[in-house]
């Protein structure tokens, strides 16, 4: 096959190959397009790639963390071999009583590198963090941020080490509008969703990679109903909340008292300092195990 124009073989039909990594973000919860199925940022993206339609995968799960996209998503999709690969995932690991920033780095090194190494072009992201977005009090939801800040700052570094076009979805009005996203505040609704897949599109647009009509910005469906939102977070939500609290509750206990007596202290600062200690000592790690041994 010919060359593409996203430097690999193309398609006999020149439509790119797409496929999204990661977890209920990517997989599209939110926007719901009939019969239990989702759509997401990512499938609307996939439209406007180019002239026709692009050949689109989408292998994300929901409440996949980083082990999740490098143990079972990353073999499918280098058997796949996509021209474009996005890779957009960690909000997970940070609810998880296990969460390891260095665990975490080594994790989407591997998985940033082989994608790279196989000639993908790859999209990444950085996320709000989920505390935040939750509207938890303070002494809860700082020590979330300070993950996401963690997880986020990780991204940015592979991203350009191994030269991802990379959004930072992390910032913009768009956190703040709730029209933008859904009854349970975690994911994005419709409009969040195209939200995304404009900002992708843009993104590709300004590197020639993406030829195809930018996604609407404007919904299809009419946004659920005040009841219905309520309904779905005492049914669905409610159980979200339950596992995601067994998991994390006692240990984010733990975290919000030792914020809250640094706090009283004057000593908070303390705890940024540690965290971004954390995350270069992460980097660092990945720099000394790419070292050729010194024989």
């Amino acid at each position: 096959m010919r060359p593409g124009r996203f430097g690999g073989p193309s398609r006999s039909d020149g439509a790119p190959r797409f496929v999204a990594l990661g977890d209920s973000l990517t997989e599209g919860v939110g926007d719901p397009v009939g019969d239990g199925a989702w759509r997401g940022w990512a499938a609307l993206l996939a439209a406007g790639l180019g002239e026709g339609p692009a050949w689109f995968t989408n292998l994300a799960v929901s409440g996949s963390q980083t082990r999740d996209v490098l143990e079972r998503q990353l073999p499918a999709a280098l058997e796949l071999r996509p021209d474009l690969v996005s890779v957009v995932v960690g909000v997970n690991d940070t609810l998880r009583c296990t969460f390891d920033i260095q665990a975490v780095a080594a994790r989407l090194d591997q998985v940033y590198a082989a994608l790279a190494e196989q000639g993908a072009v790859l999209l990444t992201a950085c996320l709000p963090d989920p505390g935040t977005m939750l509207g938890l009090p303070g002494a809860l939801a700082h020590p979330l941020a300070r993950r996401q800040r963690a997880v986020n700052a990780v991204v940015h570094a592979l991203s350009d080490r191994y030269g991802a076009l990379h959004l930072h979805a992390c910032e913009g009005d768009w956190i703040t509008d709730r029209a933008m996203w859904s009854a349970d505040r975690l994911h994005p609704g419709e409009r969040g969703h195209r939200q995304l897949a404009l900002r992708f599109h843009a993104l590709l647009a300004e590197h020639g990679l993406a030829t195809g009509p930018a996604p609407s910005p404007e919904p299809e469906f009419p946004g659920p109903t005040r009841s219905a939102s309520l309904r779905w977070l005492a049914t669905a939500g409610t159980g979200w909340v339950a596992r995601r609290c067994t998991d994390l509750l006692p240990q984010l206990l733990t975290l919000a008292a030792d914020e809250l007596r640094h706090r009283a202290r004057g000593t908070s600062a303390r705890l940024d300092l540690r965290a971004s200690a954390a995350v270069s000592a992460a980097l660092a790690a990945l720099s000394v195990a790419e070292q050729p041994d010194a024989a």
